[in-house]
């Protein structure tokens, strides 16, 4: 799917610019997701959890006609059981019965299938209660996991009074890594080395939808790698990290892999992308913050030369309208090792 391709919602057929909820049947049918008829929390959990998806009413109306179909056939098969045993005498010992009972005297065929179906049925009920307990407890934990408990964190034996939980959500103050393993990266077609310490960094816009919550910038990052390998048939997504708007760094291709960014600067230059467009609204406090975290800590680990020109991708490349991120470039013009001069 491409990012420009024009989407419209089955709910109320209007455009869908980004991010629509596509229909896990395969139908085709997509919708925006305030027209899903879902709450934000039920949004969230199809965002990051495999197996669980928006199911359109064509679909859901067209699976409930199975249904009642299955259930009819069922009844006439049992109408047709009842009908047999009843045209049957249940044998000497009840000559005179005319309701169809259950006996020892019917013929074994009959008394067979009998058994068969009753017991089938009992079956598939147990079945659908599972289906139905199994579904709801996930949905429970899901919605009810502890931050402190959700293996997104590499900090280990965190105290009771930590303030992890307002880390990056009150204000971006940690640098927080948030690993491909955890995000559900596909795994790279392949990757070169990348020379170290490099001596650029250039910084650039996804130009898709911010993101807040972990949940929608697990999402968009996603969103990005398949479009960049499916789509734009790259080896793997194009930048090195990403930053959300949640204040955590989403690992890319990473501080050792040369990255995809700009066309001539790869083999030199980390690209560092923000979740979002930038040309109307300016980055977040947590994403300016966790940027110098993240340019300290590679300094301070080798991976970025301690003299190193931090670089907006317009500069390199001024007639690509995607690099354009006005209000991005300005947020970081008056840093030190800001340059307009690549």
């Amino acid at each position: 799917m491409s990012r420009n391709a024009v989407n419209y919602c089955v709910k109320c057929s209007g455009r869908i610019n980004s991010d629509p909820l596509i229909c896990g049947s395969g139908c085709g049918h997509v919708s925006h997701a305030k027209c899903s008829s879902l709450s934000e929390q039920q949004l969230k959990i199809i965002q990051v959890t495999p197996n669980i998806s928006w199911r359109c009413d064509s679909c859901l109306h067209q699976a409930s006609i199975k249904l009642e179909l299955y259930l009819k056939q069922h009844e006439k098969r049992l109408e047709i059981l009842e009908q047999s045993l009843a045209s049957r005498k249940c044998g000497k010992l009840n000559e005179s019965c005319k309701e169809p009972v259950m006996c020892p005297f019917l013929p074994s065929t009959i008394a067979s299938r009998a058994v068969f179906v009753t017991a089938a049925f009992a079956i598939l009920t147990i079945g659908l209660l599972v289906i139905l307990a199994t579904t709801t407890n996930l949905f429970s934990k899901t919605l009810n996991k502890s931050k402190l408990g959700d293996g997104d964190d590499s900090r280990q034996n965190i105290p009771i009074n930590s303030t992890i939980d307002q880390d990056n959500i009150g204000g971006g103050l940690v640098l927080r890594f948030v690993p491909r393993a955890v995000w559900l990266a596909q795994p790279p077609l392949k990757q070169l080395p990348l020379s170290l310490p490099v001596p650029m960094v250039v910084v650039l816009p996804t130009n898709s939808e911010n993101c807040s919550t972990q949940a929608q910038c697990v999402f968009r990052v996603r969103f990005l790698q398949t479009f960049d390998i499916e789509s734009q048939q790259k080896d793997d997504i194009t930048f090195n990290f990403l930053i959300g708007g949640d204040g955590n760094v989403y690992v890319g291709r990473g501080w050792d892999v040369v990255g995809a960014h700009v066309h001539g600067y790869n083999m030199a230059s980390l690209g560092i992308a923000y979740i979002g467009s930038f040309r109307h609204q300016e980055p977040s406090a947590k994403q300016l913050t966790v940027t110098r975290l993240l340019l300290e800590h590679g300094v301070n680990h080798g991976k970025i030369a301690s003299n190193y020109k931090l670089v907006g991708a317009s500069t390199l490349e001024p007639t690509i309208t995607e690099y354009n991120a006005e209000l991005l470039y300005k947020s970081l013009a008056n840093w030190t090792h800001w340059t307009i001069v690549p």
